[in-house]
């Protein structure tokens, strides 16, 4: 199993759901921290990807939940 199924193993049996203000004020954080990474940085690019991932799969799970879904 690779790390992104790993990731998203882990993110779907969590069960926590975050409000959509803190999903989303989160997601802007990550953006932030990663939106400057250097693409040629392979370290840097895995980080960005499995952090922004993890709020990303938040954030919608945060818009469905509100949404009633």
């Amino acid at each position: 199993m690779n790390t992104i199924d790993q990731l998203q193993e882990f993110s779907e049996s969590d069960g926590w759901v975050p409000p959509v203000d803190v999903a989303l004020s989160r997601a802007r954080e990550e953006l932030a921290l990663y939106g400057s990474a250097s693409i040629h940085d392979h370290q840097a690019m895995m980080h960005a990807a499995i952090s922004l991932d993890h709020v990303l799969r938040n954030l919608v799970a945060a818009l469905d939940t509100e949404a009633g879904r």
